[in-house]
């Protein structure tokens, strides 16, 4: 068996006992962290595919509540709800970005309304562009005519659904984003909730997190930190048993707080060089890391010579 083999085995090895030694909730909020992408899309994909649904089926059984046939054939209803379904699962990523670029607060509050209003107008036009467009072209394949209306008319109709429908995304987001950093204990920067934009202080200044959990606010100090765990798109803070996550990568954080001692040793994880307790080589040219905590995290060749380096200043 040659080396790298024999290196990739340690590395699954360490992976597999840094994952034993997880509790339950620490190990439950890692595999929501790196899936949480996928259950967001996957939510939304069956909201909109049911909403869709019954919508559809709705106006068939409003057209046959009379008795009579129905003007337009079955399959059409369906047609109409689910190019406006998709189109809109298709515009969510650019709503999701705005507030991302332009996040719901109080500061600021009248020139973010005036924004999401203008921003809204566009949604709805683009929403409209994509759903006839789907229906125009399904109507072809099917040696048919989709017939919008009049266009002033029917496009006020649908800026009225349109607008509401993304003033609850905006809200709905702004509300599982608050629910989900408050169940995870998610940490920021205490100048990022202090300081305006233009005021803001460099990313090496960093020195306290705000956490805030469940109701309770509570602050924690970057040098108790003991280290830090990439997963997904977010980075894990360590101090002893306790977890809390951080909106980030590994490598801008580990960048950010470098000047506080800390130091990259393998693709997902950093550690505070004044936490640790010794270093042992591996037969692989890996070496393993000892904390004061007890916690042994593996020194990947790749970042070793960086890391001497560190060490030695």
């Amino acid at each position: 068996m040659n080396q790298d083999s024999n290196s990739q085995i340690m590395h699954e090895a360490s992976a597999a006992s840094s994952e034993q030694t997880k509790s339950p909730n620490q190990q439950k909020l890692q595999h929501f962290q790196h899936y949480q992408r996928v259950y967001e899309i996957s939510l939304l994909v069956c909201y909109f595919a049911i909403d869709a649904g019954i919508n559809a089926t709705s106006v068939i059984m409003e057209a046959q509540r009379s008795g009579g046939q129905p003007e337009f054939a079955l399959w059409e209803p369906f047609i109409w709800e689910y190019s406006s379904a998709i189109s809109t699962l298709l515009l969510f990523p650019l709503i999701v970005l705005l507030l991302k670029i332009r996040p719901l607060a109080w500061h600021g509050l009248k020139q973010t309304l005036v924004i999401y209003s203008v921003c809204a107008v566009i949604f709805s036009m683009a929403h409209v562009a994509l759903m006839v467009g789907m229906r125009k072209v399904v109507y072809f394949i099917n040696d048919s005519y989709y017939d919008f209306g009049q266009l002033g008319f029917e496009l006020f109709y649908e800026l009225r659904k349109d607008v509401w429908s993304f003033v609850f995304f905006i809200i709905a987001i702004h509300l599982y984003r608050t629910l989900i950093a408050q169940w995870q204990g998610q940490a920021n920067p205490i100048q990022e909730g202090e300081q305006t934009q233009n005021e803001k202080s460099s990313a090496d200044d960093i020195e306290r997190l705000l956490v805030k959990k469940l109701g309770k606010e509570f602050i924690i100090n970057v040098n108790d930190v003991q280290w830090l765990e990439s997963s997904g798109n977010y980075v894990n803070l360590y101090i002893d048993d306790r977890i809390y996550p951080l909106r980030s990568t590994l490598s801008k954080l580990t960048e950010q707080l470098a000047i506080k001692g800390f130091c990259r040793i393998h693709r997902s994880y950093a550690v505070r060089l004044d936490a640790i307790s010794s270093i042992t080589p591996l037969p692989s040219g890996d070496s393993e890391v000892t904390l004061q905590s007890g916690k042994v995290l593996n020194l990947s060749r790749r970042y070793k010579d960086a890391f001497k380096e560190r060490l030695s200043l």
